[in-house]
């Protein structure tokens, strides 16, 4: 027994370093019950995703144990198993302090750190330059002056004291063009009083899931900066649940200039079908539609219903996975997952299968989700399980049912 516990090396300082790291609750009141393990939802299919089992390494100080769990980074940080904690223990938030500040760059598996560096260089996680930015929004403008039969329409480029700024994700831009516009339709239809910045548009953040708060400041606080130098009003982030959270993580934990609403794009969506702003066509999409909740909305944001009474405003057949809202399962995809291809297999094939299996239960054949980074997850499952879903964004399908109002003569938006 004395030769077993001197291979473990307990560090009790070890215990105390990480446990001072956190600010809003205490691991050591860690119950040793399982119910983590229970709430995990992949926990079943991958033996070394056992929160439990980690928590125990972490509660003895068995630091090298720790640092060399597979569970660092095989954690989706989706705090599934906070859920069902009765002390409400956040592993999510210890494994990202762990990530953060017990690792390296250069430690950080797959292209996870290659896409945060690339977001320090650059502004955005695709490296999409100032003039393809720019042309890219030209172009939409185009498309747009002929969908909308309005050749005075404009996209808003650093307007000064517009309501809203509105911030996106670089994929859009560089890969999904139609999804950027469909939003900017929408914003036309409402008669938005928005803009864009031409400087800091990107607001996603992969250093939420480096954990190295460091890059996360330095890529967050000029977005910030962008709604004070443009006099916005408020700041609305795009469908991309990993960029809301981390704006909002970033806005309650360091901002400390001018106070300005953060919102993301389907409380406003929310709020203009409620207001009589957007009307919708419940006759155009007659399929069977179920909803993904993300876990940066849901579990850690808070936001279930909005989406919920958006897509029954204007969808007949609505249905909803089981388990939902709160207790909803990850997709998998979360915490940086799909940046470290080296999982790949393991984040399809494995912990695909829950949300396959959800989906599949619900016999929808379109499947609504407020978040890009689980829309790439979804898509993936979908072609692996050969679902045949229809994988849609929630601003998509609105931007389907619209109903046109009158068109503007030479107006410019």
């Amino acid at each position: 027994m004395e030769n077993a516990t001197n291979a473990l090396n307990p560090d009790p300082s070890f215990r105390d370093e990480v446990q001072s790291l956190i600010k809003d609750f205490d691991f050591g009141n860690c119950l040793s019950c399982g119910m983590c393990t229970a709430g995990c939802p992949f926990s079943d299919l991958i033996p070394d995703l056992d929160p439990r089992r980690f928590l125990r390494k972490l509660l003895l100080g068995l630091r090298e144990e720790v640092l060399s769990d597979p569970y660092v980074f095989l954690c989706n940080m989706c705090e599934r198993c906070t859920v069902e904690c009765p002390m409400q223990i956040k592993v999510g938030s210890l494994v990202r302090t762990i990530r953060g500040h017990f690792y390296t760059r250069e430690q950080y598996p797959g292209f996870l750190q290659k896409v945060v560096q690339e977001q320090l260089e650059t502004g955005n996680q695709m490296s999409v330059n100032p003039e393809d930015y720019l042309e890219t929004l030209d172009w939409l403008q185009e498309e747009l002056q002929l969908e909308l039969e309005d050749p005075g329409y404009r996209i808003p480029i650093d307007r000064q004291d517009a309501d809203y700024i509105f911030g996106f994700n670089a994929r859009e831009v560089k890969y999904y063009p139609q999804e950027l516009q469909a939003v900017l339709k929408i914003f036309y239809v409402a008669g938005l009083n928005y803009t864009i910045s031409s400087r800091k548009w990107d607001a996603t953040n992969l250093a939420l899931f480096t954990g190295n708060n460091e890059d996360f400041y330095n890529i967050q606080m000029p977005l910030f900066e962008e709604v004070v130098r443009l006099r916005a009003k408020e700041l609305i982030i795009t469908e991309c649940g990993g960029a809301f959270h981390a704006t909002r993580h970033a806005y309650r934990t360091f901002w400390k200039g001018r106070a300005f609403p953060v919102r993301h794009i389907i409380q406003l969506l929310d709020e203009l079908i409620g207001d009589g702003r957007l009307k919708l066509d419940p006759t155009v999409i007659t399929a069977p539609v179920t909803y993904h909740d993300p876990c940066n909305l849901a579990r850690k944001e808070g936001l279930m219903e909005e989406a919920r009474r958006v897509l029954k405003s204007f969808i007949r057949d609505f249905r909803e996975m089981n388990p939902n809202r709160t207790f909803n399962y990850c997709c998998g995809g979360g915490g940086g997952f799909i940046a470290m291809p080296e999982y790949s297999e393991i984040r399809i094939g494995v912990k695909g299968r829950r949300k396959a299996g959800q989906i599949r239960a619900t016999g929808a054949r379109i499947v609504a989700v407020p978040c890009h980074n689980c829309m790439d997850q979804i898509n993936d499952i979908t072609r692996h399980f050969n679902l045949g879903t229809s994988n849609r964004h929630v601003c998509s399908l609105v931007e389907e049912a619209l109903i046109m109002p009158p068109k503007k003569e030479g107006s410019i938006s």
